[in-house]
């Protein structure tokens, strides 16, 4: 029994992920991230590698929003400034422990998602760019305007950690394996999205809405259901950003962290789910590894420098964009698609279970 039932667990593991290299290569870009802190434990790297798995858990879900529904959204970091201040101000007023804040600031970012998207529903292109824009500039004067309650330029700080009853270095550790869970857990069900029905009835929007709704599909409802599940997510990587560096602050609802998804799923492939991870990934290393510790910047720089970088990503962006136009992620896993070999369900799996049939006959 216990036999047979492993035999088909290796069957469908080689099936739906051996046979498609894809996928394969997704499963051990997982199962190294997971134990690089283990082979060599660099409490700076751990820490780059945590911010590139919350920045490719936000630049996902703009890739659901935009790249699947054509939602064209350049003020995205409304939703990650609500996750942030959400747990901030529940923990702080409120005493509420973690577990309780995070998910009430989810749930207000997909509420925030619904609203945003009923008066997009009419506007398209760069007037729906426009407008989204808006709405973080809307919020950052709000938050200017009350700073007794949300600290104005200094933010809500004192936020607690997600676990402060371990040491500082394992606590490095566990938030490192929560964010690697969390993007994990993410990035499968936005892509299971992507490829589902709804995913399908998404890229019909993008193609033509119009003929969508000639065909009976309620246009309305699927494009609010994709604010929702892109606010969702984005708020989720704000409120968890928010514990990690112990402050939810104006920076987290500005323009230039509304253009870091895009350029992040561009740099990996818009449209793909996949590509903003490997972007986020590639992001990081560049910008806290070439361009602040190869590249040495006088002191008196250091306050354009910041600019400075958002320059040359934009324009390392522009490069790609002209080789590869559907971006690096998509270009590998095109490249992996080519050597893909589709096997018969007899062929499929370890031959130690071909060689256990042929014994048994």
């Amino acid at each position: 029994m216990v036999t047979s039932y492993l035999r088909r667990a290796y069957s469908s593991f080689a099936a739906h992920v051996v046979d498609i290299p894809p996928r394969l290569l997704a499963i051990l870009c997982f199962s190294l991230l997971a134990t690089l802190p283990v082979v060599n434990l660099n409490l700076y790297l751990v820490g780059v590698l945590v911010s590139a798995n919350i920045l490719a858990i936000f630049a996902a879900s703009w890739d659901l929003l935009v790249g699947r529904t054509g939602q064209m959204s350049l003020g995205h970091a409304l939703f990650f400034g609500i996750g942030a201040y959400g747990t901030a101000l529940l923990g702080k007023y409120y005493a509420l422990p973690v577990w309780v804040t995070i998910p009430i600031a989810i749930a207000i970012g997909t509420a925030v998602g619904v609203l945003i998207g009923f008066p997009c529903l009419r506007i398209k292109g760069p007037y729906l760019a426009l407008v989204t824009m808006a709405f973080p500039t809307i919020l950052t004067s709000v938050v200017y305007f009350y700073r007794d309650i949300f600290g104005g330029e200094i933010g809500v700080r004192g936020i607690p950690p997600l676990f402060p009853f371990l040491p500082i270095v394992q606590q490095k550790l566990a938030e490192y394996y929560l964010t690697l869970i969390l993007l994990f857990a993410s990035a499968v069900i936005l892509y299971k999205i992507a490829n589902s029905h709804t995913g399908i009835v998404f890229v019909s929007i993008l193609d033509d809405d119009l003929a969508s709704k000639a065909s009976g599909i309620n246009v309305t409802k699927y494009k609010l259901m994709a604010f929702a599940i892109s606010g969702l997510f984005a708020s989720l990587s704000g409120s968890v950003y928010a514990h990690l560096i112990r402050v939810a602050n104006p920076p987290t609802l500005s323009l230039t962290w509304s253009f870091i998804p895009v350029i992040v799923t561009f740099l990996g492939g818009i449209g793909t789910i996949y590509g903003p991870l490997i972007g986020a990934y590639i992001y990081y290393i560049l910008d806290r590894y070439v361009l602040t510790i190869l590249v040495k910047v006088p002191p008196e720089w250091v306050s354009g420098w910041e600019f400075a970088k958002l320059l040359i990503f934009t324009l390392i962006v522009a490069f790609l964009v002209i080789k590869w136009p559907r971006g690096l992620g998509r270009f590998v896993t095109d490249k992996l698609e080519d050597v893909e070999e589709a096997r018969d369900i007899d062929e499929r799996g370890p031959k130690i279970w071909k060689t256990y049939k042929k014994k048994k006959k």
